[in-house]
């Protein structure tokens, strides 16, 4: 059964390859998928590389609204500027120790 399947396909496909026409073409699409400046292993790289940037990009955009309203509470807030001052800085005030408890 598999040997009248392989001959069915050497049938067929043997008439293709002798025309000239259809190698070429074989040939061109040869060319085109992995030798060409713009071959289809440097597209799919770079579509990958494409996705992985609009990833990032999505990322830093949000980074950036949430530092934009940190911001904006240091700038409007006293008492959150001072929190912002201790707990980042690790500033103090007169007459004051610090103790920092680490995990």
């Amino acid at each position: 059964m598999k040997f009248t399947r392989l001959k069915q396909f050497w049938f067929w496909i043997l008439p293709l390859l002798k025309n000239k026409y259809t190698l070429t073409l074989i040939v061109f699409l040869g060319w085109i998928a992995f030798f060409d400046q713009n071959n289809l292993v440097d597209r799919v790289q770079n579509l990958n590389q494409y996705h992985q940037l609009e990833k990032d990009k999505m990322y830093y955009i949000q980074k950036i609204k949430d530092d934009s309203t940190k911001l904006h509470e240091l700038e409007t807030d006293r008492n959150n500027l001072e929190k912002f001052a201790r707990e980042q800085y690790l500033m103090k005030k007169k007459n004051e120790d610090i103790f920092i408890i680490a995990d």
